[in-house]
């Protein structure tokens, strides 16, 4: 008896400490991510160079992150009302169906990317990987596609119900039956793991390979090269933050198939899956840093971009002047000839 409520006790106090520390970590992930992922997403649409494949593809990861980190406040608000949810049920099933399909897109734009470096590096560019670049857009579309289709469980199971207990109005996912729950975990397993893993491995042992033994790269190839090092960076962290979360999702399929049971295991595993799912979060702050630390190609993109929006705001004073001048001559001189129109810069989307 003085085992479990030695343990009951501690539990309470793994809860209570995780309930005290969620609003704080949550609004910190979220407020540097949408930051620093808005950022990176003006970066890429605004640059002057066209966007080659890994472009699309990070940029389309930006953006998956950009809109989970937009649904974190929803569950700040509902952390300190006591898990009370006051934004109604369609809110809640909209809200987490976005949460749930990021961790599949991110890891299909990933495994993408690093398929893209792995050809660019090891295979001799052609006509045909500039034609990638097309229908790469195309790719992305599918799956955002697929993201939302694998997240649609939490369209049909998520609810809101009153639980008198607690006096709240709780969101939850209430599978019909505990085959629901093994389907997930399936899913993710499957999905996330099992299917890209091997592929990332088999990309980045080349990718790295080919970083470490070609002369012929590091004379010519420099962009190749860094935009290569800011891929593996990203999946290197991507894989820590998440592989915690998979290595819970494995030992709950144990705790359904009673392999690991015991309330000892059904502690560890609420404890666990809140512990994972924050640190595969926080996954989406870290992605623009290191974009900035690892990426110097980035950082000359971002150069070129701010520099741009600076000269575009100084180029209003500029007008007048050029206005007065042109009045005093009837015939167009060179500069005006020259002056691009501003809808001609070709810095759009």
């Amino acid at each position: 008896m003085e085992a479990a409520a030695e343990l009951v006790c501690n539990h309470t106090a793994a809860w209570d400490w995780l309930y005290a520390m969620q609003p704080a970590y949550m609004s910190v992930i979220c407020l540097l991510g949408l930051v620093g992922n808005s950022c990176v997403l003006c970066v890429f649409c605004l640059q002057k160079r066209r966007r080659s494949v890994a472009d699309i593809y990070l940029s389309n990861l930006a953006a998956a992150d950009l809109l989970m980190l937009c649904c974190l406040p929803f569950w700040v608000d509902t952390i300190l009302n006591k898990f009370h949810w006051r934004f109604g049920e369609t809110m809640c099933r909209l809200i987490n169906s976005v949460i749930g399909s990021n961790y599949y897109c991110s890891v299909l734009f990933l495994t993408l990317v690093s398929v893209d470096r792995y050809l660019a590096l090891t295979r001799p560019l052609s006509q045909g990987r500039r034609r990638r670049a097309v229908w790469a857009r195309g790719i992305c579309l599918g799956i955002w596609v697929a993201g939302v289709l694998f997240s649609f469980p939490a369209l049909l199971f998520r609810s809101v119900r009153f639980f008198p207990d607690l006096d709240i109005d709780a969101c939850f996912l209430d599978y019909p039956h505990a085959g629901w729950r093994l389907r997930y975990n399936v899913t993710v397993s499957t999905v996330g793991f099992l299917v890209p893993v091997p592929i990332v491995s088999f990309c980045s042992f080349h990718i790295s390979r080919a970083l470490r033994s070609s002369r012929r790269m590091r004379a010519g190839g420099g962009v190749e090269r860094k935009a290569a090092r800011l891929v593996l960076a990203v999946l290197a962290v991507f894989a820590l933050c998440w592989l915690p979360y998979q290595l819970i999702v494995f030992l709950d399929t144990l705790d359904h198939y009673e392999v690991l049971s015991g309330c000892t295991w059904s502690y560890v595993l609420d404890i666990g899956n809140q512990l994972a799912t924050y640190l595969g979060y926080s996954n989406c702050s870290l992605n623009p840093f290191l974009y900035v630390i690892v990426g110097k190609h980035f950082r000359q993109k971002a150069r070129e971009v701010f520099s741009l929006a600076l000269r575009r705001r100084r180029r209003p004073w500029a007008t007048p002047l050029h206005s007065h001048a042109n009045l005093n001559s009837t015939r167009p001189t060179e500069s005006t000839q020259m002056t691009p129109h501003p809808t001609q810069d070709g810095n759009s989307c």
